[in-house]
């Protein structure tokens, strides 16, 4: 499983490093414009995210615009909804409104910081990208 983690938190992303590395090979960007530049990059190679772990709150730009744009390459590319790759925002945003924007703009799955590893491996699991 090939993951990609979008976390301006330092400590944040590395945790995520550590529980994901386990799982196959995991890149790292600090915000939205360098997500979707990886995400893009991927596609376009033919070796899409399997996984990818985006933040909400980021600077240059939030994980919302980058979920949208995510989509937009996977459309773009004539990856059907549900065939690109597991969004997971991973986020301190707890509330409604933040919940129900990320997944009217098609993430698949939200978790609220701070993770651990027993939280994730369950939303892996959800979303059966492992056992």
């Amino acid at each position: 499983m090939k993951s990609l983690i979008v976390e301006d938190d330092f400590t944040s992303s590395l945790l995520l490093q550590e529980i994901l590395k386990q799982i196959g090979p995991v890149d790292v960007a600090s915000n939205g414009v360098e997500a979707v530049a990886a995400a893009a990059k991927a596609v376009e190679s033919g070796e899409p995210y399997t996984l990818i772990c985006l933040d909400i709150m980021m600077p240059d730009m939030d994980g919302i615009e980058a979920l949208k744009r995510i989509r937009e390459i996977e459309d773009q590319h004539s990856i059907a909804l549900g065939s690109g790759s597991s969004i997971l925002m991973t986020t301190s945003l707890s509330d409604t409104g933040s919940i129900t924007q990320a997944y009217k703009n098609l993430c698949d799955a939200y978790i609220t910081k701070p993770i651990d590893q027993a939280q994730l491996h369950e939303a892996l699991r959800n979303l059966n990208l492992i056992l």
